[in-house]
């Protein structure tokens, strides 16, 4: 159906590879399916300009459908410093839901090899499958955000953002994973490579996984970092329990803990959870909500648990900070369209009843985010996000030859490293896994120890080889500074003398008008 074209320069839909308006991607009609158009530009790392190719992609929208309309998607590459480069680096956002054009790569991969991001459809080019119904149905009924009647707000928002974007000619089955696979294949076949190699993280390490299963031929070297098998999209009560575990043991050990069996603590706050302090109302859904998101890495995990130790100790102070966080940042985290479509697309299972299954008893916070999304992507009326399930080998992992490289913090409550040790390892028959101590997602892996994440990379692209020798144990801080306790009082203190500032000027306005009658 594609027809790939020599990346071309000076087309009338050319941009810069800086911020990109809807103007910028226009489909003229004569494009075709496959059409590449690139003009030079630069691109900024830190302080540091490298020359760069931006331009447009065009794809079918869905390419089961012969008839479907052409989308546009933007194309970056960033040049090596090298005239004559060994294989590129595609890149591969987490998500669903964020934006694949933002990385920032490391520079020793620039030295030898170009860094490619091709945006996500649904989210990066010409159609983004933004939900503002959605956004504000996250927000909740006022009372529980995981209550039943929140959800069922959701599921409605859904199929209201749904009917819109079809009425708008938005064929959501286009908005697959699978489709995003072929559009990196249709990259590389515009740029004119032969092998690249692939570099993903978290949602973008199953992209990886179905673009080797479908174009073994094209793949180089694979290095996923933050490893999402097939059905992990769900988080998983008991998971989430362990992984809270595993930092309770870690917490046992430091000196002086404030509780012996944090996880217990925990639950038990979860149980009796206050409904308020002071004038701040605590929502306990957008509290388990917010500590799930937090508890993704080293640094804002510690401030999870001090928040907690505090309620248990008699101070919610911090849980109602995190409530009222909840809506400034988790509505608007995501385009959730995009991560609806593509998430229902693979994992999710119309037999199980995620409401009731997200929140087991005795569960320390349940599943709260799965409980909202999945309990919210359908309702008692069948009123759901219509997109079509992919086939079912889409579903479980496949066996691959190509050499991959799996790396995965120790305590990662996203994407436990022991889903990548027990699930895709064994069927990855030039596989090896690297997993580093007390580090969580996807910002430990990359930035903790950023001149050990690069000799293992650069290394590992450049000659097959695994060299982890630059990275040193860390043992785990729960040391706190400034925590979220002691925030919400500084907030309270700055309103009340906001307050009492505004009380004294209207008093001294009022005064100098009676002195003056």
């Amino acid at each position: 159906m594609e027809t790939c074209l020599t990346a071309i320069v000076g087309s009338i839909f050319l941009f810069s590879c800086g911020k990109r308006n809807d103007s910028d991607f226009l489909i003229p009609e004569d494009a075709r399916a496959g059409q590449l158009q690139l003009e030079k530009s630069t691109y900024k790392i830190g302080k540091e300009e490298y020359i760069a190719d931006c331009g447009t992609l065009i794809v079918p929208e869905n390419r089961s459908n012969p008839d479907s309309r052409l989308i546009a998607l933007p194309v970056t590459r960033i040049r090596s410093t090298q005239n004559n480069p060994a294989e590129p680096i595609f890149f591969l956002e987490g998500g669903p839901g964020s934006s694949n054009m933002h990385a920032e790569p490391l520079s020793a991969m620039l030295e030898n090899h170009d860094f490619v991001m091709v945006g996500y459809r649904g989210l990066d080019g010409s159609v983004s499958l933004d939900c503002p119904e959605v956004t504000q149905a996250m927000k909740g009924d006022g009372g529980n955000v995981l209550s039943e009647s929140s959800l069922d707000r959701l599921s409605v928002a859904l199929c209201l953002s749904a009917a819109r974007l079809q009425a708008e000619g938005v064929d959501l089955d286009g908005y697959t994973i699978r489709e995003v696979a072929e559009d990196l294949e249709a990259a590389r076949r515009g740029l004119g490579y032969g092998k690249v190699n692939l570099l993903s993280q978290s949602y973008g390490t199953r992209v990886a996984q179905y673009l080797t299963n479908l174009y073994p031929g094209s793949i180089h070297r694979s290095v996923m970092v933050s490893v999402n098998p097939p059905g992990h999209f769900v988080w998983e009560p008991d998971v989430i329990d362990s992984q809270i575990g595993y930092y309770s043991r870690l917490y046992a050990r430091t000196e002086n803990p404030r509780s012996l069996d944090l996880a217990q603590t925990m639950r038990e706050v979860s149980r009796n959870m206050p409904e308020s302090w002071l004038f701040f109302r605590i929502d306990p859904g957008k509290v388990k909500i917010v500590t799930f998101a937090l508890l993704f890495h080293r640094s804002s995990a510690t401030q999870v648990f001090d928040t907690w130790l505090m309620a248990a100790e008699g101070d919610p102070s911090g849980l109602a900070i995190m409530s009222l966080a909840y809506d400034f940042v988790i509505p608007r985290m995501k385009v959730w369209g995009e991560f609806f479509s593509k998430g229902i697309s693979v994992d999710y299972d119309p037999s199980r009843d995620y409401a009731a299954e997200m929140d087991r008893p005795n569960s320390i916070i349940g599943s709260p985010m799965s409980k909202l999304v999945w309990g919210g992507a359908t309702d008692a009326d069948g009123c759901a996000w219509p997109i079509a399930l992919l086939p079912a080998e889409y579903h479980r992992v496949q066996p691959s030859a190509v050499e991959t490289l799996l790396v995965s913090g120790s305590i990662d409550v996203s994407t436990p490293a022991e889903f990548a040790t027990e699930e895709l390892l064994p069927m990855l028959s030039n596989g090896r896994q690297v997993i580093l101590s007390e580090m969580g997602h996807v910002g430990d892996v990359m930035t903790r120890q950023p001149e050990a994440i690069e000799r293992l990379l650069v290394q590992y692209y450049d000659t097959g080889e695994v060299d982890d020798s630059l990275f040193v144990y860390e043992a785990m801080d729960f040391h706190v500074k400034l925590g979220y306790p002691a925030l919400a009082k500084i907030l309270v203190a700055v309103v009340a003398v906001l307050t009492i500032a505004v009380v004294w000027a209207v008093w001294v306005v009022i005064r100098r008008r009676r002195h003056s009658e």
